[in-house]
């Protein structure tokens, strides 16, 4: 057991742009990586979905991927939306304190369940 509480150490962005559709819950086909854990292990403070365009109401999925399988761990709801100058894309930002990948072997992978550009964003830190 550790003796000391361990703090983050290097600030981590990780990025990805998914726009096929994917409806499968335990086995995507149509992924994207968002973030790969660091050996000393990553944690995921909170996750940005953004759309590129004009946009359906869809979902976007994230998995956490130990690479072998996939296990659902969140649903993000993204609303329709006509962006313009005056009226921005649809953005959805989740926060997480318990979020953790405890090596490089695990990443989070994101789909999205319509056919359309979507912007995923993780901002975290290695530990």
């Amino acid at each position: 057991m550790a003796t000391s509480p361990q703090f983050a150490v290097t600030p981590k962005i990780g990025a990805v742009s998914i726009a096929t559709a994917d409806a499968s819950y335990t086995a995507p086909s149509s992924v994207g990586t968002l973030i790969t854990g660091a050996s000393t292990g990553t944690r995921i403070a909170e996750i940005v979905v953004k759309c590129a365009a004009t946009s359906a109401s869809a979902i976007v999925r994230i998995f956490l991927y130990d690479g072998s399988n996939y296990w659902l761990f969140d649903e993000v709801s993204v609303a329709a939306a006509t962006g313009s100058s005056t009226v921005q894309q649809t953005r959805v930002s989740t926060t997480y304190n318990n979020l953790i990948l405890p090596n490089s072997s695990w990443s989070v992978r994101v789909t999205t369940s319509v056919a359309q550009t979507t912007h995923v964003t993780a901002l975290g830190a290695d530990l």
